[in-house]
C-alpha cells in the first residue's frame, strides 16, 4: 500500500512560485502530479521515472514547471514558477508504473487528496 500525503498550496499572485510536495510511503513507482481546474477534467501536469532520471511535462507548464524527488526522503516536489491564473487547480500528487511516464490517470493506483492552488490576477 503506498499513501500520498502533498502540502504547500495556497494563493499568490500571478508571476509568483510554489513549490508543492508530496510526501510517499510504500514501495517506490513513477509519480506524477495532475490537476483539475473547477468545471474542468483532471489533467497531467509533470511526471517523473523512480530513478528521476526522465521527466516530462504536458506543454502548458513546460518551461515553468519543474517536478523532481529525494528518493532519501521518499518525496516528489514540483516547483511552479511563472505562475499564471490559469494554473488555478487542486493539484494531485500520483504514484503507478514502473517503467515509463505515463499521462494517463488510469494508470495510476495511488493519489493523494489534492492541495489547492490559487494565482490571483
Amino acid at each position: 500500500q503506498v499513501q500520498l500525503v502533498e502540502s504547500g498550496g495556497g494563493l499568490v499572485q500571478a508571476g509568483g512560485s510554489l513549490r508543492l510536495s508530496c510526501a510517499a510511503s510504500g514501495r517506490t513507482f513513477n509519480m506524477g502530479w495532475f490537476r483539475q481546474a473547477p468545471g474542468k477534467e483532471r489533467e497531467f501536469v509533470a511526471g517523473i521515472t523512480r530513478s528521476g532520471g526522465t521527466t516530462n511535462y504536458a506543454d502548458s507548464v513546460k518551461g515553468r514547471f519543474t517536478i523532481s524527488r529525494d528518493n532519501a526522503k521518499n518525496t516528489v516536489y514540483l516547483q511552479m514558477n511563472s505562475l499564471k491564473p490559469v494554473d488555478t487547480a487542486i493539484y494531485y500528487c500520483a504514484a503507478g508504473g514502473i517503467f515509463s511516464i505515463s499521462r494517463v490517470e488510469y494508470e495510476y493506483a495511488y493519489w493523494g487528496q489534492g492541495t489547492q492552488v490559487t494565482v490571483s490576477s
